[in-house]
């Protein structure tokens, strides 16, 4: 081998360990402003192998206690730089304590109309929080499953497999 091919293989290891601090970095972040007092529930899932298939769900389990304070909710979503799309929808099926469910469609903007990502960045990864439902009141208290899953019409997807989708989760914060 060269000199130069030395030098490339070594800069693209470089590349991928920076891009392995950057997602760290993002991860400690979480775990950081997940502590803020307004958060009720803030959690992200990892999506396998960074492509999000159509049979994979994203379950988040919250015990609820207040039903009086107004919250309002978001979905994370964290993705890469080369993700192909400026948005995805996403299913969001809640089930209530009382084993009665509902279900939403929602529209993840991911980049604006000029192909800029609209999330916070760190490097070639960004993290959105697109609101999903803002002053809603818990009408019973107990534990909410809330699930997450990429959309899909009459069972068939053009994109069975999303790529560059890191993670997915829910916040719930007191509304302020």
């Amino acid at each position: 081998t060269t000199k130069k091919e030395k030098f490339i293989t070594l800069s693209q290891v470089a590349k991928r360990i920076n891009s392995k601090y950057k997602y760290i970095a993002l991860q400690f972040s979480d775990v950081m402003f997940s502590c803020e007092s307004s958060s009720i529930y803030d959690e992200n899932k990892q999506i396998s192998d960074q492509l999000w298939d159509t049979a994979e769900k994203v379950i988040c389990e919250v015990d609820i206690t207040d039903t009086i304070s107004p919250v309002n909710f978001y979905v994370n979503l964290r993705h890469a730089d080369g993700y192909p799309y400026s948005n995805l929808y996403l299913f969001i099926t809640t089930k209530f304590p009382n084993g009665k469910t509902s279900k939403d469609t929602l529209e993840c903007l991911l980049a604006d109309e000029k192909g800029k990502w609209m999330g916070k960045g760190l490097g070639d990864i960004y993290d959105c929080r697109i609101p999903f439902k803002k002053g809603v009141r818990y009408p019973i208290s107990g534990k909410f499953i809330f699930t997450l899953e990429k959309a899909i019409s009459n069972g068939y997807s053009v994109f069975d497999k999303l790529p560059l989708i890191l993670d997915a989760g829910l916040r719930i914060e007191k509304q302020e």
